[in-house]
């Protein structure tokens, strides 16, 4: 018997229609005249679904009671024995009820499978056994219910059913996934924006492994061994050396370039293990390797260029990226071509990047004019070839030797001399025309084998086959040396280009200027001291002897020096000089540049404290002037008339003087505060404090009791790490927005939940609401945002509390409340299980709840 096909949705969330789909592909087939069952479906109450799923023969579900609860599940036999084409089986992870045939409903699946019945049935990613570390690291909840990834690989057809994270916060908001009182809660904590953005891309990087791997599996059946470039894959090829930082630095960033880059690093080793590398460094780079979200590999063979593109082809790779080679040229002269260029020969279509690297050497430094304009190496090669091609053509000249040959002799002497010229240059060419011209006088010019000329015109010849040596080689000295000088200027040419860049760049300019001039000429160290002392910048080290040159920085426009270039190295020459001008110029340019940012950053903070300093004082000619004439005329009042005044009209005066003076200390210390948060001199005792205690501090301050806000209170929530003083005032500070702005009616909701190590504490409100492009303007002091209400106070209360909120490490942020209103979240970090506490410091318990206070879990799980 056949066995069944399985064809699997996959979904990123709940909502996204999975459930939906299957069953409107149910129907199609349906209409087709395929056998079709609903083995099992489970509608969570979505009305769409349920719509959906009428008209489809449905299998009856077996029902199991479990402790006095009725449980119902997929009935297993009832299907084996109806036995349709295919059957319909919703949310593949599911836990069967005790006492069921299996324990896992992808279980029953196989089963159905065996049976030769096809399946189509859905999954969340968050189930997927694999991903339940990375899913609990983004939403902060651990899934008890999972399948393993070999059955979902063994599906036939796997599909990704895909909606915007936006557009699903939408369907939510909208009531077609959850039931109304469940909507809050799960739009704050799972289906937050950003945790369905990472389960979207998780969703579509597993079914792209997927893909990935079956398309390996084609190529390796049809026998395709070139390479389909369906992805981004670059490999870095170790060696264990210095270089390997900075080869898989840049293979990041050639992965990063494409969206579902994937980078893999690969060392190769030999058989008889001498090409291991240091074991240390390739340590560390694999820590980097994977830092970057890369995979590390390590290979045998002994033909390593063969070995790295035998296994770039293996992963289907697109780059291979190599250092260049840390050979010199000698060294390659020698031993032939480097891996580099065996690789390059066998890639076929892989691209291959050869990386620089600063074991490569100093690539950077410029060519010295000083010297010969031909090498040391060059001449000597020029002997070389003088000496051992002389002999050489000697002998054949002699072996062919006829007296109408004297022609072609001095020819064949005079090519010699030539290519001795062009190699190593004046001086040996002259020594090949003395000793060319002495064998062809003692070997090829009557009288034979003496060291005489008979005949003038010989002696003429002579001297005229050594003038053509003389000018040959020094038209090639010649050219030599402006090949030095054209490459001279070109490195000059692109160290003023880099130079340039570097001040354009901004505040990395002055280090970069000064690394560069180390390098270019070829300096031990350097220094830019300023004028007062202080080191501005350092390359290298300085030399111990103390041997070094100054040459002042001018700054641009100024023939004063503010500051000093120290140089630790070789003397510089004129043409070095002249381009040493250069770069203090343009350090002087650079260090004006930084020097006018700073003057415009203290510019800028000096006009802010202005506009703040013009707020305060309006805010104080208006809002201080109130209380305090309430406080002065009652207090006048209480003097002048206080004998005849009746106890009620002095208890009056006395209560309105009471609170016009604690609206006064209320705004004087708003407005301390937040000149403390200002200047950056807050002072904040951090510790572990426990959220709800600090709730309901807050309401009591308020005055709010239990029924009048709802509250959805983690009680596994972990302490914070927080001051509970400042926290208290955020909180109070929030709330007591949140309750001015509600309507009538109207209770402010307060949730607390974990995500990761961060705790949320959400104020919610269904009030107005806030515009988005007015959201930063709530938190600037003195700002009221349309409260014409002028008795509450300055506008400065949601400034303090993200002053606060900020000092203690937290954050302060608004969101839209769905159906309207604000939601704002203070998020803090909590304490760690294994955190050392301070000295003395006590966890604080749970603190228990009045028993009218029902605090439901704000993070369940959502359904599957």
């Amino acid at each position: 018997m056949k066995r069944g096909s399985l064809r699997v949705l996959l979904g990123a969330a709940p909502g996204v229609g999975k459930t939906y789909e299957m069953l409107e592909e149910g129907r199609r087939l349906l209409a087709e005249g395929r056998d079709v069952v609903v083995a099992i479906v489970e509608t969570h109450g979505r009305a769409a679904t349920a719509a959906q799923a009428e008209g489809l023969p449905v299998v009856p579900r077996r029902m199991v009671s479990h402790r006095g609860v009725e449980l119902s599940d997929l009935d297993v036999d009832a299907v084996l024995a109806r036995h349709p084409d295919v059957a319909l089986v919703d949310e593949l992870a599911h836990t069967n009820a005790p006492g069921s045939r299996t324990a896992k409903r992808w279980q029953d699946v196989e089963l159905l499978r065996d049976a030769g019945i096809d399946i189509i049935t859905t999954v969340n990613v968050q189930h997927i056994e694999s991903l339940g570390a990375v899913v609990e690291q983004i939403t902060g909840i651990a899934q008890r219910e999972t399948v393993p990834d070999a059955v979902v690989r063994s599906a036939d057809q796997i599909e990704v059913v895909d909606l915007a994270p936006q557009s699903l916060r939408d369907r939510l908001s909208a009531g077609n996934v959850y039931p109304a009182e469940r909507i809050d809660a799960a739009l704050s904590n799972y289906f937050r924006l950003g945790n369905l953005t990472a389960l979207r891309e998780l969703a579509l990087l597993w079914l792209a492994d997927e893909v990935d791997s079956a398309l390996k599996d084609y190529r390796a059946e049809h026998g395709i061994e070139g390479t389909w470039q369906a992805r981004e894959r670059v490999v870095v090829a170790l060696t264990g050396g210095p270089e390997g930082e900075t080869l898989l630095r840049r293979g990041a960033r050639i992965a990063a370039r494409t969206a579902g880059g994937e980078l893999l690093a690969v060392h190769v080793s030999t058989q008889d293990g001498l090409r291991q590398g240091s074991a240390a460094a390739l340590a560390q780079q694999r820590a980097l390797v994977e830092s970057l979200g890369g995979s590390y590999h390590q290979v045998v063979g002994d033909d390593v260029p063969h070995a790295l593109v035998e296994f770039a082809r293996s992963v289907n790779a697109t780059q291979l990226v190599i250092g260049v080679s840390r050979r010199g040229r000698l060294a390659a002269a020698v031993t032939g071509p480097g891996i580099g260029a065996t690789v390059i020969r066998e890639s076929g279509d892989i691209d291959v990047h050869i990386v620089t690297h600063a074991a490569a050497g100093g690539r950077l430094a410029l060519p010295s004019l000083t010297g010969g304009a031909l090498s040391v190496r060059r001449r000597v090669l020029g002997f070389v070839v003088a000496l051992a091609c002389g002999p050489l053509l000697t002998w054949l000249l002699v072996v062919f030797r006829s007296p109408e040959s004297i022609t072609s002799d001095v020819l064949a002497f005079q090519l010699l001399v030539v290519i001795v010229a062009l190699v190593g240059g004046i001086w040996p060419a002259l020594f090949a025309a003395v000793l060319s011209g002495l064998t062809l006088d003692f070997l090829f010019v009557e009288p034979f084998y003496t060291v005489r000329i008979a005949d003038p015109l010989h002696l003429w010849a002579l001297v005229l086959y050594v003038l053509n040596a003389i000018l040959v080689s020094s038209i090639v000295d010649q050219a030599a040396r402006r090949a030095r000088s054209a490459a001279r200027s070109a490195a000059e040419s692109e160290m003023l280009a880099t130079v340039a860049g570097s001040v354009l760049r901004g505040d990395s300019a002055v280090p970069a200027l000064v690394s560069r001039t180390r390098e270019a000429f070829g300096l031990a160290g350097i220094r830019l001291i300023a004028a007062d002392g202080t080191v501005l910048a350092t390359d290298g080290e300085p030399l111990r002897d103390g041997r070094h040159t100054r040459v002042p920085v001018p700054l641009a426009g100024s023939t004063d020096a503010d500051a000093v270039l120290e140089l630790h190295g070789p003397d510089l020459d004129a043409s070095e000089r002249r381009l040493l001008d250069v770069i203090t110029a343009q350090l002087g340019a650079a260090l004006e540049r930084t020097a006018l940012t700073e003057t415009a950053r203290t510019a800028d903070t000096l006009a802010e404290t202005d506009q703040v300093r013009s707020a305060l004082l309006s805010a104080l000619s208006h809002d201080l002037r109130r209380p305090l004439a309430s406080a002065v005329a009652a207090v006048g009042g209480l003097r002048t008339e206080g004998p005849s005044l009746s106890a009620a009209d002095r208890d009056e005066l006395l209560a309105t003087a009471d609170e016009s003076l604690t609206t006064l200390t209320t705004l004087v210390t708003d407005l301390l505060d937040v000149s403390r948060v200002q200047a950056g001199v807050l002072a904040v005792s951090l510790g572990p404090v426990d959220a709800a205690d600090i709730v309901l501090t807050a309401l009591d301050e308020l005055g709010i009791g239990p029924g009048e806000v709802d509250l959805a209170l983690d009680p596994e929530l972990p302490p914070l790490i927080a001051d509970g003083v400042l926290l208290q005032r955020v909180l109070v500070n929030v709330l007591a927005n949140a309750r001015r702005h509600s309507p009538a009616g109207e209770r402010v909701r307060i949730t607390t939940s974990r995500l990761g190590e961060t705790a949320e504490l959400r104020i919610i409100d269904h009030g107005p609401g806030i515009p988005a492009e007015r959201r930063d303007d709530v938190f600037a002091p003195f700002q009221r945002l349309g409260d014409t209400d002028n008795t509450t106070g300055l506008g400065l209360g949601l400034a303090l509390s993200k002053g606060f909120t900020e000092g203690m490490g937290g954050t302060l942020s608004t969101e839209d409340t769905p159906g309207g209103g604000l939601t704002m979240v203070v998020a803090l970090p909590v304490v760690p299980v294994a955190a050392a506490l301070p000295d003395g410091a006590v966890l604080p318990a749970a603190s228990a709840l009045p028993d009218t206070a029902v605090l439901p879990a704000a993070s369940e799980a959502p359904d599957a």
